[in-house]
């Protein structure tokens, strides 16, 4: 007799990590969006603070949930960057030209490590082409730091923006993950009876 636990195929675990960084996304996307400072301290607090928390969060939980020894370590240089990243951004009094740069800087590493990661691994791993995207988005909002002219406003607005669509893409991926059924699995509802 077929159990409740044959019905449903093991799916990966993983499924936890780009939900837990799309809530964290969305906490600092909220704070920019329905703040009427979009000042560079601002920015340089809210960045800061949701690169340490993520860093660490996510970092701890790829390190524990990436089965991928050589794709684990690359999510563990993300993590160390993007930590180091937020504590620059609320440690050292900056202006905007540091907001620019550090977020520049930080998007540029671990946008092409992400995307890197994803290009790797697309074959082997599900969430691959969800590291394919968020790398390639990441990349873009370097390019786009590196050519804003020195806007306040716009460059908190964008940073805001993109930490949307972070957040909403991870969380439809994590949640993609989750309900996604198993190569040669059949699917929920579908299994014959023993």
């Amino acid at each position: 007799m077929a159990t409740a636990r044959d019905a449903h195929p093991e799916r990966t675990p993983y499924w936890v990590v780009p939900v837990v960084r799309g809530l964290l996304a969305l906490v600092p996307a909220t704070i920019i969006t329905f703040s009427q400072d979009h000042s560079p301290a601002l920015g340089l607090i809210v960045f800061g603070a949701w690169a340490i928390v993520s860093g660490l969060l996510v970092g701890a939980l790829s390190l524990r949930l990436l089965e991928a020894r050589g794709i684990r370590s690359l999510f563990v240089v993300n993590a160390v960057v993007t930590v180091t990243a937020g504590l620059l951004a609320v440690g050292v009094p900056g202006s905007l030209p540091f907001l620019l740069y550090l977020v520049s800087v930080w998007a540029a590493v671990t946008g092409f490590v992400e995307l890197y990661a994803g290009l790797r691994s697309r074959t082997r791993i599900p969430a691959a082409r969800d590291w394919i995207s968020a790398g390639a988005f990441t990349a873009l909002l370097a390019i786009v730091f590196l050519l804003l002219p020195p806007d306040a406003v716009t460059a908190v607005g964008l940073l805001g923006g993109y930490l949307v669509i972070l957040g909403v893409s991870s969380l439809i991926g994590g949640l993609s993950l989750k309900w996604a059924v198993a190569p040669n699995a059949p699917a929920p509802g579908t299994e014959q009876q023993s």
